[in-house]
């Protein structure tokens, strides 16, 4: 294999190990707005408050890697769950922006909360995935970004067959379609609404863990959430399979545009796909195309 072909191959695996994180991010984004037609831009910021909580668990109280990992994701789930019962479920019926301005203002709060408890600068976690080298074939992969790869797989893999075919994913895709018609069946909206922000959370929260893994932890982490959300709009916002291509998709774009145009055009490629794509499929590749009659 000639060298410049490994080199594509390894700079590709790479993407896709991005991307794995980046769809895992998505799929948070994608529960929320699925079942409460909220864009919860606080997303990111709870991604990195489950690195933090990690760090806190790990290296502060000195717990096994593998007691912290739960811990953190549950700690990501609780603050969805106070989050959705105090702040989100007062507004329902609030405009949307209202609704979408509070998670900003949200996501500034974890921001600064973080900044003061843990300090501004970048934290390395506990090393708890093994560094050995990881070959598939001639090409190179890091162990991290393989376990990473792996995890956000099986993870968005049980959230599709959930949807499919648990009940509560039914109860959940009913909601989302007509809340009005979910509370004459006897759904349970607003605890629809409480589950759907819990494990959005946490998942967001173990996003933040792997991470963290890979890179370390910084206040400056929910820019890699607008990536997810760029994901999500342009996968569908309530299409978990369109965050599983999306992420992989933009995850080997940004790798390929980072490598061969330099990371300065990074963000200009990301955003730009945005724009394309809003302009071209406004509702996403995999979105519901609601049409609405005057």
């Amino acid at each position: 294999m000639s060298g410049d072909l490994l080199f594509f191959i390894e700079i590709s695996l790479a993407g896709l190990g991005s991307g794995a994180l980046l769809a895992l991010t998505a799929l948070a984004f994608v529960l929320i707005y699925k079942a409460t037609r909220v864009v919860n831009l606080a997303v990111s910021e709870v991604l990195m408050l489950g690195g933090y909580l990690f760090f806190a668990f790990a290296a502060g109280l000195g717990l096994s890697a593998w007691v912290a990992l739960p811990l953190s994701i549950l700690g990501g789930g609780l603050l969805g769950g106070i989050v959705e019962r105090g702040v989100i479920r007062p507004m329902l019926g609030e405009n949307p922006i209202s609704v979408f301005m509070v998670t900003v203002g949200l996501g500034s709060i974890l921001v600064g909360m973080a900044e003061l408890i843990w300090g501004a600068e970048p934290k390395s976690l506990p090393a708890f995935i093994s560094t050995t080298p990881l070959f598939l074939g001639e090409a190179y992969v890091s162990r991290k970004i393989a376990v990473a790869f792996v995890v956000a797989g099986v993870t968005i893999s049980v959230f599709l067959a959930l949807f499919r075919f648990w009940r509560g994913g039914v109860a959940l895709r009913a909601t989302a379609t007509d809340q009005a018609a979910a509370y004459s069946c006897g759904i349970n909206v607003p605890g629809v609404f409480s589950v759907a922000w819990i494990v959005g959370c946490a998942t967001a929260a173990g996003a933040g863990v792997l991470l963290g893994a890979i890179g370390g932890i910084s206040t400056t982490m929910g820019v890699f959430g607008l990536s997810a959300l760029v994901v999500v709009i342009v996968g569908g916002l309530d299409s978990i399979l369109g965050a599983l291509i999306g992420g992989l998709a933009l995850g080997l774009i940004q790798s390929w545009a980072s490598t061969y145009l330099g990371g300065e055009y990074t963000s200009v490629v990301t955003f730009g796909l945005l724009i394309v794509a809003m302009m071209i499929r406004p509702y996403g590749l995999f979105g519901t195309h609601e049409i609405e009659r005057l």
